[in-house]
């Protein structure tokens, strides 16, 4: 459309043509300048903030920093174990699930905390979430050591479990966003030393700290390495979480240059979403997937039989071949050597059966092949079970620290096998409850039926559930 000028031609001026928009203001909207997107893949600067890139010198520095968090928590979960009886009598408990409480309610806080602190640490980062897990840990095993009752002491030591499971929910995420797939298995094998070592280490510190001081000095002990942790982790541990990392770098710009239009590339979610999804998930693969509720029976029948087990260990060399609490605990030096030889011996065979097995089915991977290994642990940790219970009584006091190695190797391939980790959030529910449950009733079975039969019953259950799960994942996750 166009307009004549209103002017004529006498008025000196000749007419032209005016078009609409010189007449009308404009509509349209200036042009948003365009988003500039950040990523730890270029060079400079970025490479270097980018985990996989840091020094050789700095990957092995934060990677053990964040085992030392993983480390203290197994600790404090079995430490207490040479310790419950007199702890029991000071704070007036009349009962045997009382006195086993006080170590098992620990494990109990295992089933709720990793499921925050996971999908937290997407969203703060694995730094952050360490540290204020570690000093929020500290604070309540601290007071533990200065209970008066035992309310005091089960909720301060619930609550110092919530603490202390966070770094098992985002130690292993930690690894891995520092590590590629070709450099992870080395780095993994560090970070599994925590949770090997720590249940091992607790008692056997605890046994010498309860005999020679008092059983307030096993928490104390135990919080005064949390602060050796967390200085070295203040000095050491640096932020690995590539989504955090990249959100810093974001607001550092934007603080530097004024430029709002930085961005990431990330989905924006609340952390009550998040936290949604990491509790729909696991309850949806347990209802829906027969496979993944096979493995978490699985996982939490072997994970309640290793701590009930390390609860009542003290308890056979103290009442039956009358050892001192200390030297009793050094017993527990035989889980230890168990743990590493089965460790080892896990890392060793379970990839080269896995790769025999590969080039037979044409060079296609298969995690069926991984059950091999798994069949061979089942059956190596009943035979353990068994010699463990028949053992005891027996003249040589060593035969029972020879069942509990040759149990302790064969559970390292059914607890540290490679699941998936939806899979693995469901199976972590029940496996805390099976710690929790089963130092609960040990006192009562082994009064019951003795220790030779009272093993036995958990052997036989063992062939029932261990034995199966097995041979029923390779023919049923192959249809």
């Amino acid at each position: 459309m166009r307009l004549r000028d209103s002017r004529t031609p006498d008025q000196g001026s000749p007419p032209r043509t005016l078009k609409t928009a010189e007449r009308r203001p404009s509509t349209l909207k200036p042009t948003p300048k365009p988003k500039i997107r950040i990523s730890l893949l270029g060079g400079g600067q970025m490479t270097q903030k980018n985990p996989r890139k840091w020094p050789n010198s700095m990957k092995p520095r934060n990677s053990w920093a964040v085992s030392l968090f993983v480390f203290i928590s197994p600790v404090s979960s079995s430490m207490i174990a040479p310790a419950m009886q007199n702890l029991g009598s000071d704070l007036g408990m009349q009962t045997e699930i009382e006195i086993y409480l006080s170590m098992a309610i620990f494990i109990l806080a295992y089933a709720i905390g990793p499921t925050f602190f996971g999908p937290a640490s997407e969203l703060y980062g694995r730094v952050r979430l360490l540290q204020i897990s570690n000093i929020w840990y500290l604070a309540w095993n601290l007071g533990c050591g200065f209970a008066n009752t035992k309310a005091q002491l089960f909720a301060f030591r619930f609550l110092a479990g919530i603490g202390g499971s966070a770094p098992l929910a985002i130690g292993g995420g930690a690894v891995g966003d520092m590590w590629s797939a070709e450099e992870r298995g080395k780095a993994m094998g560090v970070y599994t030393l925590g949770p090997l070592l720590g249940p091992v280490v607790g008692p056997i510190a605890g046994g010498f700290i309860a005999e020679y001081t008092t059983w307030r000095w096993v928490f104390w002990a135990s919080s005064a390495a949390a602060v050796g942790i967390q200085l070295a982790g203040f000095v050491w541990l640096r932020e690995c979480h590539p989504a955090t990392l990249l959100r810093m770098r974001r607001d550092c710009l934007v603080k530097e240059t004024g430029n709002e239009n930085f961005h990431v590339e990330e989905r924006a979610e609340a952390l009550t979403h998040k936290l949604l999804h990491a509790f729909e998930r696991p309850v949806l693969l347990s209802i829906t997937q027969p496979i993944v509720t096979c493995i978490a029976v699985y996982m939490a029948y072997i994970f309640g039989v290793t701590y009930l087990m390390l609860a009542t260990f003290p308890d056979i060399w103290t009442e039956v071949y009358d050892e001192t609490r200390s030297i009793s605990s050094v017993n527990y030096v035989s889980i230890a050597l168990g743990s590493f030889t089965g460790l080892f011996l896990n890392l060793k065979f379970i990839d080269r059966i896995y790769r025999v097995l590969k080039a037979r089915n044409n060079n296609i991977g298969k995690p069926e092949f991984r059950m091999p290994a798994l069949a061979i642990g089942s059956i190596i940790s009943t035979i353990g079970l068994f010699w463990y219970g028949w053992s005891i009584g027996t003249r040589y006091w060593i035969m029972p620290d020879i069942g509990a190695a040759i149990f302790a190797a064969g559970t390292i391939s059914c607890l540290y096998q490679t699941y998936a980790a939806s899979a693995m959030a469901a199976c972590a529910i029940l496996r805390s409850l099976a710690g929790f449950a089963f130092p609960l009733f040990a006192p009562y079975m082994y009064q019951s039926l003795g220790y030779q039969w009272g093993t036995s019953v958990l052997a036989f259950v063992t062939i029932g559930i261990v034995w199966t799960a097995p041979f029923g994942f390779w023919y049923f996750g192959r249809c």
